[in-house]
This record gives structure tokens, C-alpha cells and sequence, in this order.
């Protein structure tokens, strides 16, 4: 749900006119912080990255991604690049598939606001969790690939890496569910619906006795990493916008939660026939995880595919009442608040697989 700018396969477009910067102060800026730089240099724009603006800036020699807030006032705590460049450069340390971060800016008076500087990494992007560009015999293999990164994340110590307190201990998925429904509830422009309403009211009686603590990523999606020119390995895993201390099963039933969507929403796996596709199925799926992460399994996943449902749902309402107040910045917007409904009677029906 994060944005979507930065990734190599992605398509570029010269510099919109509201997110121009000073190329004179940042090929300075460059050569300052970043070891090895030699211009000249190109920028241009990402086509994605609506919520942090993302430039591609091209060298002779290499090339590199440019992540900055947005200019202007912005809402306290949003669009935190400082955060995104913390936990890739410490996860990057540690060993976990990252781009690697050659610096944060943090004076407005570079380019306007705060930016980071990564690398531009090459290899594949897939933007559909069903694999359709490689062989059905080898689809299993880069799903599975996903997987294990996925876990890999959940593993690591976030105190061993400088990350433990990148968010707050415990009680994650109640805060979320918190928030949420609070932002549901407060936007009347978008109007009300009863599986949301029943959702507001029965997922914070229901749950779950784990509340365990991890870093996690937030936005864990096939278009969100970028595999091995030829291999079924992820090499780099992107936008961590979202990232925080939070929940892992929480954040597993997300990335999972595409077993249970239809295909026009995030790209979801219901309704394909998984076997003739070359894919495992949910159950072999969740089987995985937990053999990477030491568990016996996951027994209350249909809540935390309830919950998550419910939180994408909230996302969507949020699309929908700015499109009817005319506030949407995406021309999608109508489109993409017109599924919420959709997707919080989904929500609501997982959570009847509890009940």
C-alpha cells in the first residue's frame, strides 16, 4: 500500500513540475557524501512514488534512486525517509537483501526537503504473485522465494541490529485497529458500511493471546522486491515506508492475505487454479513459514487476515471520501474507493471463519 517509485523495472518521466529540484546543489551534495560519486549526472522521476517523490539519478559510471519527502507542510511523522534510510542501512548491515544507502540529507535548503540516497538495483520486478512471465514448473520456486524473505526479516534481533526502538514493543494490532477505525468512523464524505461497522466493533473483543514483536515491513508485496536477473531469489526488498516494530503474523497474514483476494485487488490468487499454475496453496504456503520461523503453525490466521482486510478496507474508505470531497490526487482514486465495500465484506467473512 506504500508507493510504488524506485524499483529498476519501474517507468520514468522527466521531473514533474511540483517536485523540481536543484541538480547544481544536489551533484554537490553528491559529490560530498557519496563515496565514489563522479557526474555528470541525469534526474529523472519515477513514474510511481506519489507519496515520497522518487528520481532515478544516472552517472557514467553507476546509477542511484533519490527518496525525499514531499515539499511543503506536511502531517507530523508522515512521509519519515529518515526512517526508511535507518532500517535499510541497518537490515543492509545486517545481511538482508536491501539497496545500499550512501547517505540522508537532512537540511531542507539541498533540494527543499529531506532525501536519501540508495543504489539503483538491476533485476526483475513481477507485479502479479502468480508468476505468469516464468515457466509454471518454476513459479513455486520464486513464490516460495518470497517467503523465506519474508521470514528471514522476522528473525532478525531488531536490538542486535540498532533497531530496538524503531517502534514500540507490543500491542500492535490493537493500535492499528485503533487507528483505524477511528479514521473509518471520523470520515462521513465516504460514507458507512455494515460489515465495516460489525469489524469496528468485534476485532478488538477477539484478540489474539500473541502479541509477539518483530521488525516488520508493513507492505510485504511481489512488486515490492526485485529478484535475480535469472534466478528465484529476491535481491532487494523495497519500500519500507511502513515499516515498524509490530506484529509478524500480522505481517506474514498480509502478504498472505493474497491467497484470499480476488485478482483485480493487489493482484490476490482466488479463484486461480494454484496446482495447474505451478503455485503452492495457502496451506503448504503457511506451512513454509512457519518451518522457517520455528512454528507449529499460525492458529488464529483467518483473524489476522480479518485484520488486515479491515486496515486495507479503512485505506480505501480513506481514497473514497477524498475522491468525494475532490481531494483525490490519483486519477484512480474513484476507482480504487469503489472496492472498499468489496473488500470489507471479504474482511467481514474471514472473520466468520473465527467465529
Amino acid at each position: 500500500m506504500a508507493d510504488s517509485g524506485g524499483k529498476a523495472g519501474a517507468a520514468t518521466v522527466p521531473v514533474r513540475a511540483q517536485h523540481r529540484i536543484d541538480e547544481a546543489a544536489l551533484l554537490r551534495w553528491m559529490a560530498q557524501h557519496v563515496d565514489g560519486f563522479a557526474g555528470p549526472m541525469q534526474v529523472d522521476q519515477f513514474s510511481g512514488g506519489q507519496s515520497n517523490p522518487t528520481y532515478r539519478v544516472r552517472t557514467p559510471g553507476r546509477h542511484y534512486v533519490l527518496r525525499r519527502k514531499p515539499p511543503g507542510e506536511l502531517l507530523k511523522g508522515a512521509h519519515a525517509v529518515e526512517r526508511e534510510a535507518r532500517v535499510m542501512a541497518a537490515l543492509g548491515r545486517a545481511g538482508y537483501p536491501v539497496p545500499g544507502v550512501h547517505g540522508l540529507c537532512t537540511d531542507d535548503a539541498v533540494i527543499g526537503s529531506w532525501f536519501f540516497v540508495m543504489d539503483m538495483v538491476d533485476g526483475r520486478i513481477f507485479w502479479d504473485p502468480s508468476f505468469p512471465e516464468v515457466p509454471a514448473d518454476g513459479r513455486g520456486a520464486y513464490l516460495h522465494a518470497m517467503n523465506a524473505s519474508l521470514a528471514a526479516l522476522h528473525r532478525i534481533d531488531p536490538a542486535a541490529v540498532g533497531l530496538g526502538d524503531y517502534g514500540r514493543p507490543g500491542g500492535y494490532v490493537a493500535r492499528q485497529i485503533e487507528r483505524w477505525s477511528k479514521q473509518y468512523l471520523a470520515d462521513e464524505a465516504a460514507g458507512r458500511h455494515p460489515a465495516m461497522d460489525r469489524l469496528v466493533d468485534w476485532l478488538p473483543a477477539h484478540l489474539p493471546r500473541s502479541d509477539e514483536t518483530s521488525i516488520t515491513h508493513g507492505d510485504f508485496r511481489v512488486d515490492n522486491m526485485i529478484f535475480h536477473p535469472t534466478e528465484p531469489r529476491v535481491i532487494a526488498v523495497l519500500d519500507w515506508e511502513l515499516s515498524t516494530l509490530g506484529d509478524p503474523l500480522a505481517d506474514f497474514a498480509y502478504h498472505a492475505m493474497m491467497y484470499r483476494m480476488p485478482r483485480d485487488i493487489l493482484g490476490g490468487l482466488a479463484g486461480l487454479d494454484l496446482a495447474a499454475a505451478g503455485l503452492p496453496d495457502e496451506a503448504a504456503y503457511v506451512a513454509a513459514y512457519c518451518g522457517h520461523t520455528g512454528r507449529a503453525g499460525i492458529p488464529d490466521l483467518d483473524f489476522y487476515v480479518a485484520f488486515n482486510m479491515f486496515r486495507f478496507a479503512a485505506i480505501l474508505h480513506g481514497i473514497r471520501g477524498r475522491a468525494a470531497r475532490g481531494t483525490a490526487a490519483s486519477a484512480d482514486a474513484q476507482a480504487l474507493g469503489e472496492r472498499f465495500a468489496r473488500v470489507a465484506d471479504l474482511a467481514w467473512a474471514q472473520a466468520a471463519r473465527v467465529r
